[in-house]
């Protein structure tokens, strides 16, 4: 097998194979029998390709037992209900971030009240920690820390 045959299905290439045979074939008929042969095969050949089309436009096309097709026609409810099922992802997400923004400043009043009561407790009044001199002192106590 060839490289050029290797992307063909065997229907393919059997199709191919006649349609060489019959080109071969068509060289050795009169004008008028080969111009009738080519005006047909142009129409064979836009009829399929219509119906390649009809069928790829189908959304719900499906085979039954008996070999046909069946493709029922669209509604407006079906284009509904498909418009309201788009935006369930959309509404996850606003759902997502809005309980991710009420997490957040959950945690953020949670430190400052631990902060806040840390203050509380504490020895030092809270007007200590205002003053320039016990921040600078903080910051030597912590350096010499490390």
């Amino acid at each position: 097998m060839n490289s050029n045959n290797q992307h063909f299905s065997p229907d393919q290439l059997f199709g191919k194979r006649v349609a060489t045979y019959l080109d071969h074939g068509n060289q050795q008929l009169p004008y008028d029998i080969s111009e009738r042969l080519r005006a047909a095969r142009t129409r064979a050949i836009a009829s399929r390709k219509v119906n390649q089309l009809e069928l790829k436009n189908a959304d719900d096309v499906q085979m039954q037992s008996n070999g046909s097709l069946r493709m029922p026609f669209p509604s407006k409810a079906h284009d509904l209900y498909n418009l309201l099922i788009s935006f369930i992802p959309l509404i996850c997400l606003a759902a997502g971030l809005m309980l991710l923004y009420e997490f957040h400043n959950d945690q953020t009043a949670m430190e400052l009240a631990e902060i806040d009561s840390a203050l509380l407790v504490d020895d030092l009044p809270p007007h200590a920690y205002t003053d320039p001199a016990f921040v600078d002192f903080l910051k030597n106590t912590t350096l010499q820390k490390d």
